[in-house]
């Protein structure tokens, strides 16, 4: 029996607008959406006087490196604490300022980006007259998933928050799920776990002893997607949220 229901947070309860932060062109080269707003950043507050594609090629590199020991093997990588390597990469005396000013650049962009479809509140009204509720999410800065939470007034809802920063795991790592186990008290058949991402979503809570909703309402091509996918069919599939308090009362009974 069901008793609880954990989401996903970007492109489940609240869409991240890819086309908001598109790749920009600069001198015939693609650069990440945020890259001119941190190197302006970078020249202006802390002197870093580099060209643009170099200021963008040291930081790729320095994330590069920092990604073997970190994002590829399941461990997150705070923002702030990227930002802090480029900045010891660069050998700024100021680092942890530096820091902080570009992630703030960063996550700033990244929070305007994001919108809260008109409905998911409602959603989660209903849903949390029967079921305990929560939020598992790969992201690198808490507090700006936190904030965008409370933009949609979807943070009242919510009985547990796990953000992969502050866990230090990023799903689909088994550790990630058994925190959102720990924090909503409930064993694993008791949960739902709703997910866009097949693998970090599917898979890992599949692996867990959860039984799983892929939603697709943000996925280009599910077929295409599914058809690359090797790891536990979902459970369930749903195009939209508005359909998932039928489907979890049916699981209820």
């Amino acid at each position: 029996m069901i008793r609880g229901i954990v989401f996903d947070l970007f492109d489940t309860l609240v869409d991240q607008n890819h086309d908001r932060l598109a790749p920009v062109e600069v001198e015939g080269k693609r650069l990440g959406a945020t890259t001119p707003a941190l190197h302006e950043c970078a020249r202006d507050e802390f002197g870093v006087d580099l060209p643009i594609l170099e200021f963008a090629s040291r930081m790729r590199a320095s994330d590069r490196e920092l990604a073997a020991d970190t994002i590829k093997v399941g461990i997150e990588l705070s923002t702030l604490d990227r930002f802090s390597a480029f900045a010891t990469s660069l050998g700024l005396a100021n680092g942890l300022a530096f820091a902080e000013s570009l992630t703030d650049v960063h996550m700033g962009a990244l929070h305007r980006a994001c919108t809260t479809p008109s409905h998911h509140e409602a959603v989660l009204t209903a849903l949390g007259i029967n079921y305990r509720m929560g939020i598992c999410s790969n992201f690198t800065h808490a507090k700006t998933a936190r904030a965008i939470l409370k933009d949609g007034d979807l943070d009242q809802h919510l009985d547990a928050i796990l953000i992969s920063e502050e866990v230090g795991i990023r799903k689909p790592r088994r550790e990630m799920f058994e925190a959102v186990l720990r924090e909503m008290d409930l064993a694993p058949n008791e949960i739902l776990h709703v997910g866009d991402n097949l693998v970090a979503d599917v898979q890992g809570a599949a692996e867990m002893g959860m039984r799983t909703v892929w939603l697709t309402r943000q996925v280009k091509d599910p077929e295409a997607a599914m058809a690359r996918y090797d790891g536990p069919s979902p459970d369930f599939s749903l195009e939209d949220l508005m359909d998932l308090p039928v489907l979890a009362a049916r699981l209820s009974v």
